[in-house]
């Protein structure tokens, strides 16, 4: 596999409900990540939601580069990857995307947590696209 690729064991990592790390290049400004849920779509694109009238949003009509990087959790082996690409701002699919992610970060048995989702469905979200250009890992 070459360095803008994720391996298969890169796709099955990143399809667990981790949380992942958000920086958008904004310029020559500082990073400031931001922890995101996230989907690894079959293409290998990694994919986001947001409102699109966020601080990440206005970063990315700056600058419309970003990385992910997704780390296991305390008491696994070290583990980490890295994506790092230009981003696409796309306006459909948001919401299904939004409600896909919350089944896996939620259960929405719970009625809090259906209601969070129900506001999240009930505001504007976009779909941020991260066509990995570059690719890192590390894993003990």
């Amino acid at each position: 596999m070459s360095a803008d690729e994720l391996t298969t064991e890169d796709r099955e990592f990143l399809r667990r409900p981790l949380y992942g790390f958000l920086s958008v290049a904004a310029g020559p400004r500082p990073p400031q990540p931001r922890p995101v849920w996230f989907d690894v779509a079959d293409d290998g694109t990694v994919q986001l939601f947001t409102g699109p009238d966020t601080a990440k949003m206005r970063r990315l009509q700056e600058d419309s580069r970003a990385s992910l990087v997704v780390a296991a959790p305390v008491g696994e082996r070290e583990r980490w990857v890295s994506v790092a690409g230009p981003v696409t701002v796309e306006s459909d699919g948001a919401h299904d995307l939004a409600a896909r992610l919350a089944a896996r970060y939620w259960d929405l048995e719970d009625a809090g947590r259906a209601a969070d989702l129900a506001e999240i469905l009930a505001q504007d979200q976009v779909r941020l696209v991260i066509r990995p250009q570059k690719v890192s890992r590390y894993s003990m």
